[in-house]
C-alpha cells in the first residue's frame, strides 16, 4: 500500500493509471451496490407508483363527475363560482389499492382473489379495475381478503359504449373464452377493427374505462344487428394490481331504483 501511495504520489504517469484504475473498480463495486439496493426496492417504488396513480384517478374522477349547467333563462345568481354556472358533484369515487394473490381464467366463472377486505374499506359489488382496464365486481368479502368475479364469466353483463356513444353490453362466451363479445349493436353502425371500446354510463364502473378492442365484427341476420368481438385489454393471466373503486352515491341510487322497480 505504502509503495502503490509513493508511485502515484511521484510518478505522474503510472499514477494516472493507478487513480483510474482505482476509479473503475470503485464505480463498479458502487454500480452493483446501486443494482442491488434498485432490487430490494422494487416493492417499495411500486407501492408508490400505485399510490400515486390511485390519487390521480381519484382526481381525475372528480373532474368527470361534474356537470356544469348554464342558467341563461333566469339569471339567478349562485352561491358557487361563477355567478353563470351551477356545478353539481352527482358522484364521488373512492380508489383503493389492492394486489391479486390468486387467480383463474379457465373456468365458467373466473375469481380473482385479493389482499384486502372489509376491514380496508371493500364491501360486495364495488367495481375493480386494472391499469388497463375493467376486471369485475367484488362477490366476497371477508376481514383481509376478497373475491372479484371477473368479466370472464356468464354471469358478468357490462354496460358499455363505442367510441361514437352507441351502447350495448359486454357479455363472455365460454364457447370462445378468448373474446368478449358487444351484443345490442345495430349493423348500420360502423364499426372498425382496432376501435376502443368503453364503460358506459348504466355501467357498475365509472364511465369511459377501456374495456377492450374490437377483433372482428358478426352480423346477426334475424334482428339486423351485429356482435363485436373484443381483445379484452386486461391480461387476466399476468393481472397483479388493481384498484378497487367505490362509488358513494351508489348505494342511494340501487336504494332509489329498486324502490321504482319493484312497484
Amino acid at each position: 500500500m505504502i509503495c502503490f501511495y509513493l508511485i502515484e504520489r511521484t510518478n505522474t504517469l503510472q499514477g494516472n493509471d493507478l487513480v483510474s484504475s482505482a476509479n473503475f473498480v470503485a464505480g463498479n463495486v458502487y454500480k452493483k451496490q446501486t443494482d442491488v439496493l434498485y432490487y430490494f426496492g422494487l416493492k417499495k417504488m411500486n407501492d408508490s407508483l400505485l399510490r400515486e396513480n390511485m390519487a390521480l384517478r381519484q382526481q381525475l374522477s372528480g373532474y368527470i363527475s361534474k356537470d356544469t349547467l348554464r342558467d341563461s333563462v333566469v339569471h339567478k345568481k349562485m352561491i358557487v363560482g361563477d355567478s353563470t354556472k351551477h356545478i353539481i358533484k352527482f358522484a364521488d369515487y373512492v380508489y383503493r389499492t389492492a394486489q391479486v394473490i390468486n387467480s383463474t381464467t379457465n373456468a365458467s366463472d373466473n375469481y380473482v382473489t385479493l389482499n384486502r377486505g372489509s376491514n380496508d374499506g371493500i364491501a360486495k359489488n364495488m367495481a375493480v379495475i386494472s391499469g388497463t382496464g375493467i376486471v369485475g365486481r367484488v362477490e366476497h368479502v371477508s376481514a383481509h381478503f376478497s373475491s372479484v368475479l371477473t368479466i370472464l364469466s356468464a354471469k358478468q353483463k357490462v354496460s358499455a359504449k363505442l367510441k361514437d356513444g352507441t351502447a350495448g353490453y359486454i357479455i363472455w362466451d365460454e364457447k370462445q373464452p378468448e373474446y368478449l363479445i358487444m351484443t345490442d349493436v345495430p349493423q348500420q353502425v360502423e364499426v372498425k377493427k382496432g376501435d376502443t371500446v368503453y364503460t358506459g354510463m348504466f355501467s357498475l364502473f365509472s364511465p369511459n374505462i377501456v374495456i377492450g378492442t374490437v377483433a372482428k365484427t358478426e352480423p346477426v341476420k334475424k334482428n339486423a344487428m351485429q356482435l363485436i368481438y373484443l381483445k379484452s385489454s386486461t391480461n387476466f393471466k399476468n393481472i397483479q394490481y388493481v384498484y378497487v373503486i367505490e362509488n358513494k352515491m351508489g348505494e342511494e341510487r340501487k336504494i332509489l331504483e329498486d324502490s321504482v322497480y319493484k312497484k
